[in-house]
């Protein structure tokens, strides 16, 4: 009997045993909880090397001066002498216009012209006979032979004639103007080139016809000279302001990559443009390209340099704009033995100490933090944020442990800082990031 009891029992005393052990592991081991993970710096490098503040805009190339030929008159192409990329002079023959009708208008200005001139002979005879009809009527009115209404229809026949020697002379120089502008319309039949240059590109074939009635129609577009060229640029209002003329420049484009071209900033033009509320400016720059490397159209990738400086302390910019949370200098501080009065360590028993992070001893927020100090150097500062004006803090790992340096920048270029005042060499490794710390609030402060 007491063998079928323990039997009985047996199962719930093992399972009871399991279930507190179990609890017993859960609540001693904490499995939940994660183990804390060792402080880690990121950091970049202090270098050596040459700076430039610059500022950056997109352009496109074109000849400086470039004219586009049309035609003044209509008619259909019946020769090209030009072509894609030739080289044409001034006064040089580029096309020739079908000139059979204007030739006709020529031949019938000619004939309106002689017959004004006819005209013109025909009332000047017939001035001269009514002058010797009105004389002779005078003449016999004188000696009261004729009736004085004689004598006045006499002379409305003369004032006739010389009004109408006065209107053949006026239809004369109207024919003569007709036969001049004939003759003009003719000349334009043949197109000339206006300019030296190279021909950009041709809108016409042979045996098309260009009809100039509204607008003359463009044949040609010559570059007068493609070994110098320009960029028009497109600069944001927020940089147009530090942009001179003579500023140097520099550019690339796509058809050559790697190499790097130069230029001269000639105008910084006071018309705006909007696109989509964007409001840009116009750089000009003057560009040489005596080797014909570069070609209208291209699209420019423009830096404009705005100051330079060959030989710099060079400060990456991520340690710039590091800055540390209170919560993390916390864990720092404890972690690295950093002392301050009236937290831990304030009665000399500090040392180097464990790692107890969040214990609020020796950080900020404790009963003395007016100054920490820092265990490898003894450098001292003031924990929370102060003035420095045009200066800047920044944290130097100096053995493994963060040190704070202040520096006064200078030029920069967006990546890297000049560094102008500061106790900082090429290789120092400067923070840029605590790993390891819950960043916690973002209450910033300024040193260790």
């Amino acid at each position: 009997m007491p063998n079928v009891q323990v039997k009985r029992w047996l199962p719930r005393i093992v399972v009871l045993a399991l279930v507190v052990g179990a609890i017993a592991f859960v609540v001693i081991k904490k499995p939940w909880a994660k183990s804390e993970d060792p402080i880690t710096f990121s950091t970049v490098t202090v270098s050596r090397g040459s700076i430039a503040a610059k500022v950056t805009a997109n352009g496109t190339l074109s000849a400086v001066k470039t004219v586009q030929v049309g035609a003044q008159v209509s008619g259909r192409v019946v020769e090209l002498n030009a072509d894609f990329n030739d080289k044409v002079t001034k006064g040089q023959v580029i096309a020739k216009l079908d000139d059979v009708v204007l030739r006709s208008q020529v031949d019938q200005s000619a004939a309106s012209l002689a017959l004004a001139a006819a005209n013109v002979n025909k009332a000047e005879v017939g001035l001269a006979d009514a002058d010797r009809q009105y004389k002779r009527q005078k003449s016999l009115q004188d000696q009261q032979l004729v009736a004085g209404a004689t004598v006045e229809s006499a002379q409305v026949a003369y004032d006739t004639a010389r009004a109408a020697l006065v209107a053949s002379r006026a239809t004369q120089h109207q024919a003569e103007a007709n036969l001049a502008q004939a003759k003009l319309n003719l000349a334009y039949a043949t197109i000339y080139s206006p300019v030296n240059g190279v021909v950009l590109s041709r809108a016409v074939d042979v045996g098309q016809t260009v009809a100039a009635s509204l607008q003359a129609p463009v044949l040609f577009t010559i570059a007068e000279d493609l070994a110098r060229m320009q960029i028009d640029t497109a600069v944001a209002e927020g940089d147009v302001g530090r942009l001179t003329e003579g500023m140097k420049a520099t550019f690339t484009v796509d058809a050559f990559p790697g190499r790097q071209f130069n230029g001269t900033v000639r105008q910084v033009r006071n018309a705006p443009t909007t696109t989509q509320g964007v409001v840009t400016y116009d750089a000009v720059i003057d560009v040489d390209n005596s080797d014909h490397a570069l070609r209208p159209g291209m699209t420019a990738n423009v830096t404009f340099v705005l100051a330079q400086v060959a030989d710099a302390i060079k400060i990456p910019n991520a340690a710039l704009r590091f800055k540390p949370t209170r919560e993390q200098i916390q864990a720092v501080m404890t972690e690295f033995g950093m002392r301050g009065r009236g937290g831990r360590g304030s009665d000399g028993s500090g040392g180097s100490g464990g790692r107890r992070r969040g214990d609020g001893s020796g950080g900020p927020g404790s009963g003395g933090s007016g100054r920490v100090m820092d265990a490898a150097t003894g450098a001292s500062g003031p924990v929370l944020a102060r003035d420095l004006g045009d200066k800047k803090r920044l944290f130097k790992l100096v053995n493994g442990h963060p040190v704070p340096v202040v520096i006064k920048p200078g030029l920069t270029d967006g990546s890297s800082t000049e560094m102008l005042e500061g106790d900082l060499k090429p290789g120092d490794q400067l923070v840029t990031e605590i790993l390891g710390v819950q960043s916690g609030p973002t209450r910033r402060v300024g040193a260790f």
